[in-house]
């Protein structure tokens, strides 16, 4: 079975699907498939991800908390029901500045 199907046609609450680890970044793959991926993020206070680039567009939710990301140098704080892209092929980074749970959503296509 898919990882998606358990989801399918009923209602979920996204942020409890995933949770915090102490000094830990915790991810949960929701949607895989070849045209993109869904998948849950939570990262303690202090956690992050190195900057990188990847080769398609991603679109980042904060579910809870607030996380700096920079991109291509621009560093921007993100909070609790924003989002922002982080365009493909540009260089990227994710700070937690609190505890914070994040959707990221990348599209193959």
């Amino acid at each position: 079975m898919k990882k998606s199907k358990k989801f399918e046609a009923t209602a979920t609450t996204i942020s409890d699907l995933i949770a915090y680890q102490e000094g830990a970044v915790v991810s949960r793959t929701i949607i895989d498939k070849e045209a993109g991926t869904v998948t849950l993020f939570a990262f303690d206070q202090g956690q992050g991800l190195s900057e990188h680039t990847a080769p398609y567009d991603a679109l980042v939710q904060i579910l809870e908390g607030e996380a700096n990301v920079k991109i291509s140098g621009k560093t921007i704080a993100v909070k609790q029901g924003e989002m922002t892209i982080m365009p493909s092929n540009h260089p990227h980074a994710l700070s937690a500045m609190t505890r914070f749970k994040m959707l990221l959503t990348m599209i193959r296509s």
